[in-house]
């Protein structure tokens, strides 16, 4: 059955397609013959317990430049849509959280993916810190003290904020390097949350590995390799990809955080691991579906949309 599928997403015209996992999801729902609508969160309403949006149907095509069409502007009751993709790009503010309060409104006679409630409630680097024997050793706080003390334990240390996505603001901070103070002055100003402190991870230089999985199962994964001048793998920031295969222990991550992700109804997961360590749990908008596919992995979109048909109501 043809399915009316709602992306929230940031604007369409801002993505590069070669590697945008929204876009292979928006191709394999036009290609399974499901109607496409897009909005931006900010054209999201809710009058009198009628949580709407402001919509434009979209077709879209593998056309670097000339990639996507929209229709005139449209204001749609979303309960009347089968699904929405919950897509936006952290960071994961005040503004996000608002967003998932609206759309838990009409969840799940409309299947919104991910559960919205459970996304609220599930923030990335604080959700992984339920599994502390799988991650390496991490400090959430503001006090510059207890940091300190976790630089001087471990000296070697990944500072970043606790809310943001893609890399930004991550820093590592070597042992003997004296710019904690003032990057800790400087996150005092930019960021009123906690920040994150972690171990360094040396086998980061041999990659940062992208695993995805679908309802709870794994189902593809890519390498991220950071480029000589950073101690970010993120592709957008310079990282490399590379095809891999799952180690015995990246399996056993998989099987043992595989049950939680189904009892929160997180149908496409993304997870990142350095060496034997998880460091995040992506619940938001987690990418690398189509990477994985260009290395001759699995036909991530493909068993998304199978996982979300099986669900309708």
């Amino acid at each position: 059955m043809a399915l009316k599928v709602a992306v929230q997403m940031d604007h369409i015209k801002s993505i590069r397609i070669a590697g945008d996992t929204t876009f292979a999801l928006c191709l394999e729902a036009q290609k399974r013959g499901h109607t496409l609508y897009h909005y931006t969160p900010d054209r999201l309403s809710m009058r009198d317990g009628v949580v709407s949006a402001r919509v434009e149907e979209l077709s879209v095509r593998d056309i670097e430049g000339d990639y996507y069409t929209l229709g005139e502007p449209v204001s749609r009751d979303l309960s009347e849509m089968d699904v929405v993709l919950l897509r936006q790009d952290p960071p994961f503010d005040m503004n996000y959280i608002t967003t998932t309060h609206m759309l838990e409104r009409i969840h799940p006679m409309t299947l919104v993916v991910n559960d919205p409630a459970w996304v609220r409630n599930s923030p990335e680097k604080i959700f992984v810190t339920e599994f502390p024997d799988l991650m390496p050793e991490t400090l959430i706080t503001k006090d510059p003290l207890e940091i300190a003390a976790f630089r001087k334990e471990f000296g070697d240390i990944i500072l970043k904020p606790l809310y943001g996505n893609g890399g930004a603001g991550v820093f590592h901070l070597a042992d003997g390097d004296r710019n904690l103070t003032s990057l800790l002055e400087m996150f005092g100003q930019m960021f009123r949350e906690p920040f994150i402190a972690q171990r360094y991870l040396k086998d980061v230089r041999s990659g940062d590995k992208r695993i995805i999985l679908i309802d709870g199962e794994p189902v593809g994964a890519i390498n991220r390799v950071p480029s000589e001048t950073d101690s970010r793998s993120n592709m957008h920031v310079g990282g490399r990809a590379e095809k891999t295969e799952l180690t015995d222990r990246e399996r056993e991550i998989c099987a043992r955080i595989g049950p939680s992700l189904r009892e929160r109804g997180f149908i496409l997961v993304g997870i990142d691991v350095i060496g034997d360590y998880m460091t995040e749990i992506n619940v938001t908008s987690p990418t690398g579906v189509r990477e994985v596919k260009r290395f001759g992995g699995a036909d991530i979109a493909a068993l998304f949309w199978d996982a979300v048909e099986a669900k309708r109501p």
